[in-house]
């Protein structure tokens, strides 16, 4: 399997778009019933100025359904005025505890609104396949269960042996490279492979898991091939121009470069801020498992148990499931059951 291949899954509360490289997962896109629109990428809202901070370069804005925005004021330009109404465009989409991003387009009129919705999943996907196929149906909701999967992980085998772990921090986005058991007798042979290889594949993973900004490799071993790391690293991270900026190999064997971050990354959707499955993600993961198992068993009665905090997150999707099923399966709550753990079985 070679190149890039396009899968769409529309399931109850949510679509998720999937592009894999060479047949692994590549990027990840989720769109969810209750996300807000204002916020989305490409979104054009009224804003409303709420206060400008000269000090620090930025304006804090008031955007429709009562959420804020950041404008980052520029040199050659003179701020907006406080009360001003303005259109902007979301330019990177709010993490964590930072807010969302906006491009100025101009003075606008009246009380914040959304003027044009971002581009839905399906339409970002058929976007990228450029008229090619977009798969769906049952391998759409494999492929998008593998890329979950993977974005999820912390540690990623290399291939040929190695790892490396990337863990994203409030400041940067770190990778540590490991060689671990790789075969060979050449230690420095394996090292450099080692370091070629985890630069090809953290660009495929970071795009998966949507993270950028500032991202640091720990190299392993020592008297790196620079010309050849750097050369990697300009293909790894390609796709993701314009904007990437790469700096030297310093003497510590780091290679720091910068990814412009343009997306809410995979794990602020799907966990809490400890790194656990919120509530919400494993209700949906049983909406899926629900609509697989009824599919499986056609006719057939379906009982399943989840955590008090997860029963409440499904009840808004128990209806898009019945309307799959029919009113064939019951989900009961059990007390003390960690929020990951989920039981579907016949009744």
């Amino acid at each position: 399997m070679s190149g890039r291949q396009f899968f769409l899954d529309r399931g109850v509360g949510e679509t998720r778009g999937v592009v894999t490289l060479e047949g692994r997962p590549e990027r990840l896109l989720i769109q969810r019933d209750g996300d807000i629109p204002a916020l989305e990428l490409f979104a054009r809202n009224v804003a409303r100025v709420r206060s400008v901070e000269k000090a620090i370069g930025v304006a804090f804005l008031d955007l429709p359904g009562g959420v804020e925005a950041l404008y980052s004021l520029r040199a050659d330009e003179l701020p907006p005025v406080r009360g001003a109404s303005i259109e902007v465009e979301i330019r990177t989409e709010a993490r964590q505890d930072k807010l969302a991003t906006v491009r100025l387009i101009g003075p606008a009129e009246g009380e914040p609104r959304l003027l044009q919705a971002a581009p839905d999943v399906e339409a970002e996907i058929r976007d990228l396949a450029k008229g090619g196929k977009v798969v769906e149906g049952f391998g759409a909701r494999e492929a998008a269960d593998a890329a979950e999967a993977e974005a999820l992980e912390t540690i990623h085998p290399l291939p040929g042996g190695g790892s490396m772990a990337i863990e994203p921090t409030r400041a940067l986005v770190s990778i540590d490279v490991d060689l671990g058991g790789r075969p060979g007798s050449d230690t420095k042979r394996a090292a450099r492979l080692a370091n070629l290889t985890a630069i090809g594949a953290a660009g495929r993973l970071l795009r998966l898991k949507g993270l950028g900004g500032l991202v640091v490799f720990d190299f392993v071993g020592r008297g790196h091939d620079g010309k050849a790391l750097l050369g990697a690293a300009r293909a790894a991270f390609g796709p993701d121009n314009p904007g990437v900026a790469i700096d030297q190999i310093s003497r510590f064997g780091t290679l720091t470069l910068t990814v412009p971050r343009r997306r809410r990354p995979v794990l602020d959707l799907l966990t809490d801020g400890t790194g656990a499955l919120t509530p919400l993600t494993v209700a949906l993961r049983l909406a899926r498992r629900l609509e697989r198992e009824g599919r499986a068993d056609p006719g057939g009665r379906l009982a399943a148990a989840c955590a008090p905090s997860v029963l409440q997150a499904f009840a808004p999707l128990r209806a898009g499931v019945t309307d799959k099923l029919g009113a064939r399966f019951t989900v009961e709550a059990r007390e003390g059951w960690p929020v990951d753990r989920l039981e579907v079985a016949g009744a």
